[in-house]
């Protein structure tokens, strides 16, 4: 089977590695351009604190939970460096209700998710020892399973494995080819790539790439922008990643790197720009939460469009009338979380194997029927 994946970030990256891996003709289609989400993602594997919805929680858990198996493949093909690590992570507050909360939750989930780990309270002498920036007032649950990778150096390992696998990679915009109503590959540049199916992994840009079908699922660009500091001198390299009562988080790196972030932008369009009041909401809220980063060099500022749904689903699956055609997206600010899995899972289903995961709340059905 020949398949074409368009977009060559986490989720396209994943899902032509995988498809390869099973023994698919893939080529890969990536286009360059500012705000991609995978580029500027923070990267924390940690869903088992997550507040939302059961659909979203029940995917991202055996997205953490695959992280595992996917170092596995990736060192098979000779790329270990995919990044990943298990550092741990911390819910912090200083209000003792909502670390009780925090704490029920992830004790409930820790019975059918084993990757979490072990779970243990921290007054904020302890947090602080995890975390030497925190604020003194600052109280913990802390889980041993939480787990950090770069964006960036991930799908690096994924589009070098892929290609030892056989992909073949091109560059150029995309417009999709369309015989008989059914898509039968795709323009890249001046090459036309027939193929047996298309997989569009376009992140926000998705909704353009599928006017030719006549499509629209409200994918949306969420901007997000997210600051690097550096703490010269200081290791840090085995801190957790922090999660604070709010979209805002704190995680660090080797390299004496911790990355704060970040704005969850709606209606931003593809306004590529780091924006006064997005740096000071970023700044303040890491701040309040580590004023210990106070004396931090920032080092930069990313900007990343993430693709967002409607509903914050993800969109997984093929639309009606276009079984040829699956669409990987809608991860917003978790695809670094998610698109891994992902890739695995609309490869196995595209090529006719066994999907370990019930799809049906993320079909993307449920935006064209009206």
């Amino acid at each position: 089977m020949r398949v074409l994946v368009i977009g060559s970030g986490i989720a396209g990256a994943s899902t032509a590695y995988q498809l390869a891996r099973r023994g698919a003709e893939v080529v890969l289609a990536g286009h360059d351009r500012d705000g991609v989400a995978t580029s500027a993602g923070a990267g924390i594997v940690s869903p088992w604190t997550s507040r939302r919805s059961d659909e979203e929680y029940h995917l991202a858990a055996r997205a953490a939970a695959f992280y595992p198996n996917l170092v596995e493949q990736l060192a098979e093909d000779g790329r270990e460096d995919s990044s990943f690590e298990i550092v741990g992570a911390m819910v912090v507050s200083a209000d003792e209700a909502e670390l009780d909360a925090a704490e029920k939750r992830v004790t409930e989930r820790a019975t059918t998710a084993p990757g979490l780990g072990e779970i243990q309270r921290l007054d904020p002498v302890d947090a602080r020892a995890y975390f030497p920036a925190l604020a003194p007032e600052l109280g913990a649950v802390h889980i041993s399973g939480g787990g950090r990778v770069d964006g960036r150096h991930l799908r690096a390992a994924l589009l070098g494995a892929a290609e030892a696998r056989g992909v073949r990679s091109i560059s150029g915009a995309a417009e999709l080819v369309v015989d008989g109503g059914k898509v039968t590959g795709a323009r890249i540049g001046d090459e036309v790539v027939s193929a047996d199916a298309v997989v569009v992994a376009a992140g926000a840009w998705t909704d353009e790439l599928l006017a030719p079908v006549h499509l629209r699922l409200g994918i949306e660009p969420q901007r997000g922008q997210i600051s690097h500091l550096e703490l010269p001198g200081t290791p840090t390299d085995a801190w957790p990643v922090v999660l604070p009562i709010s979209s805002h988080y704190l995680l660090a790196f080797p390299g004496s790197r911790v990355v704060v972030g970040a704005t969850r932008e709606t209606d931003s369009g593809f306004d590529y720009r780091v924006t006064a009041a997005g740096q000071r909401e970023v700044l303040d809220n890491a701040l309040a939460v580590a004023p210990g980063l106070a004396d931090a060099t920032l080092l930069e500022t990313r900007i990343g469009f993430r693709p967002a749904a409607p509903d914050g689903l993800p969109v997984l699956g093929s639309p009606e009338g276009h079984p040829e055609l699956m669409i990987v997206t809608g991860f917003g600010p978790a695809g670094l979380t998610l698109a891994p899995y992902s890739g695995h899972v609309i490869a196995a289903q595209l090529l006719g194997a066994p999907v370990d995961s019930d799809l049906a709340a993320y079909h993307p059905d449920r935006f064209t029927r009206r």
